[in-house]
């Protein structure tokens, strides 16, 4: 059974030190290897999801970004208190 989207985002997250952000490749890779590049969009539409309700954060140059506006290329962390 494949992992859903937001599974392999909390998966991979619970892996990474406190602090540190992933890939969305590694969560598109994660849930289709294969066809790892069609998932992107659908990956990018999760992340988007979770970060508005406060559950991950989406980072742009390392710096936290709003969910509803950021562009580009962007990692994703979980929150980290006192930021």
């Amino acid at each position: 059974m494949s992992l859903s989207i937001e599974d392999a985002i909390f998966d991979l997250l619970s892996k990474a030190a406190p602090g540190e952000s992933i890939n969305p490749n590694q969560v598109a890779q994660a849930v289709d290897p294969e066809m790892w590049r069609r998932q992107l969009p659908k990956v990018r539409t999760t992340v988007v999801g979770l970060a508005r309700q406060g559950k991950i954060e989406v980072l742009r140059k390392g710096k936290p970004a709003d969910p509803n506006t950021f562009k580009g290329i962007y990692r994703l962390r979980l929150p980290v208190e006192g930021e």
